[in-house]
């Protein structure tokens, strides 16, 4: 019998070894000197875009009445679009429909009140509310204790398509320093009385 040759096996590979192989002839690129950034820049704001958008809305409402706002006895605001029956707005001033929400506009400069009641309209109208409470002061704290915000509330009101009709609140819901308003809803069983028979 003859021995059997026994091959010895090649050494495993280091891979430390081969990685250091592998770069030995590299060399450090120069510092171009500019700065890399992690993460990808943010989109610049369209900042013309919403001043517009702002514009847009302030001009939206016009503080010149293009409506006549009936004047009762005591310089009390209504108005009430036509078409519809005179009980609405008695129903109106009763309190018939609950307040769903309000908007206090006290202290509120007359451009910034402005925006805030076309917001709340908007808000109240995507929630689907029927009835409204704006706040707009007596004017007692305003120069010439005049309610300055009284008139151009009812003017900005009577321009805005969703409003039905408006009038002066009741005494418990701030009576002459608030207005209680009723927006277009949807059709509901208690809507075709609403409307005058012709």
């Amino acid at each position: 019998m003859s021995k059997r040759q026994t091959k010895s096996a090649p050494p495993a590979p280091d891979p430390a070894q081969e990685f250091l192989d592998a770069v030995r002839d590299v060399r450090r690129l120069p510092n171009p000197g500019r700065v890399v950034h992690a993460t990808k820049p943010r989109a610049p704001l369209p900042l013309q875009r919403l001043e517009d958008d702002r514009q847009v809305l302030r001009d939206s409402l016009s503080d010149e009445a293009q409506h006549d706002l009936e004047l009762e006895s005591g310089d009390t605001l209504a108005f009430m679009r036509s078409g519809l029956a005179r009980q609405v707005l008695r129903r109106l001033r009763s309190g018939h429909w609950a307040t769903q929400d309000e908007l206090d506009l006290h202290g509120s400069r007359s451009d910034e009140a402005r925006t805030l009641l076309v917001a709340f309209l908007a808000r109240a109208v995507k929630r689907g509310y029927r009835c409204v409470l704006v706040v707009h002061g007596k004017g007692l704290g305003s120069k010439n204790r005049e309610p300055v915000l009284r008139r151009k509330v009812a003017s900005w009101l009577a321009q805005r398509n969703e409003v039905l009709a408006f009038c002066q609140a009741r005494p418990v819901d701030g009576g002459s320093g608030a207005v209680a308003i009723l927006l277009k809803g949807a059709p509901s069983k208690e809507r075709p009385e609403d409307t005058e028979d012709e």
